[in-house]
């Protein structure tokens, strides 16, 4: 039996790899949740999650939204181009239901598939590693 997770290889875990998204990356957003985007040559999206106490005191709250993000994630992510991604959550997500944060991700799913990724990098810019 296969799990139904979200496999080790589609998630964002190095620092190095979320610094390289602050600092040089695409970006869009909605109402409740902000996106950073950037090329990778690995052929296959990856997430990650910035969820801050600032969205939410409760720690109950922040782990709602970040289950419904991997989720809905987890459905698209064969259909994304090969991005990592950084999804960060405003203030109001902690105050809406499942049904609208999860229709509100399908729509940033799809304007990512649409995005050109060849004008997010500049020439020079770091290849998502920390530059010492």
């Amino acid at each position: 039996m296969r799990a139904a997770g979200l496999p080790r290889e589609a998630r964002l875990r190095r620092a190095g790899d979320f610094a390289a998204l602050r600092h040089a990356s695409g970006r869009f957003g909605g109402r409740c949740f902000s996106v950073r985007y950037r090329p990778n040559e690995l052929g296959h999206p990856r997430l990650g999650l910035a969820i801050s106490k600032r969205v939410s005191k409760r720690a109950v709250d922040r782990n709602r939204i970040k289950r419904l993000v991997r989720e809905s994630f987890r459905q698209v992510r064969l259909e994304l181009p090969a991005v990592d991604l950084m999804v960060m959550a405003r203030e109001q997500a902690a105050s809406l239901p499942g049904p609208e944060l999860l229709a509100e991700l399908h729509g940033l799913w799809k304007r990512l598939r649409t995005v050109r990724l060849d004008a997010t990098l500049k020439p020079g810019d770091p290849a998502g590693t920390i530059v010492r």
